[in-house]
């Protein structure tokens, strides 16, 4: 568990130093699949309220939207990186263990990715409206690691977000 946990610390640290170090236009180009872009990394964390108090004060990421529950506990925080990157935090649980839940993917348009995917033998589910009003469907890469493939509706959650980056 510990290697997991290390080894996941790294994968975000990269993603991280990515966005801030990388020329998002330049990285854009040279992708070979020009239409997706990297969008967002989810994890389950252990203790919410020291991840948030992390991720805010120490890393400086400001939060865009938390979706809480009917009792008012959160149930997962968008945080922006940039105007169109974030990182999502969820509460883990017995059933969502600490670490990495999902990479999240933005095609230029959700349908066409999806056709296109579909065409290459992927198994893709409809897309459907989420909790944060995005247009959602899920990949399951050959490890196990579920990706989500969205569309940010006009009035979504992450969409009202990266429309008032400053």
């Amino acid at each position: 568990m510990r290697r997991l946990i290390g080894g996941f610390t790294l994968f975000a640290a990269g993603v991280v130093a990515g966005v801030f170090l990388m020329q998002p236009g330049l990285a854009q180009q040279q992708n070979q699949n020009p239409g997706l872009r990297l969008n967002h990394v989810g994890i389950y964390v252990k203790d919410y309220e020291e991840s948030m108090r992390f991720y805010t004060k120490t890393m400086g990421f400001k939060e865009a939207f938390t979706i809480k529950d009917k009792d008012g506990k959160p149930t997962l925080t968008y945080l922006q990186l940039s105007k169109d990157t974030f990182l999502e935090l969820a509460p883990a649980t017995a059933e969502r263990p600490v670490g990495l839940s999902h990479i999240g993917f933005w095609p230029e348009d959700l349908g066409v990715a999806v056709a296109a995917l579909r065409q290459r033998g992927v198994k893709v589910d409809d897309p459907r409206t989420g909790s944060t009003k995005t247009s959602i469907t899920n990949v399951i890469d050959p490890n196990g690691v579920r990706l989500e493939m969205l569309d940010f509706l006009p009035g979504s959650l992450p969409r009202l977000a990266i429309d008032s980056w400053k």
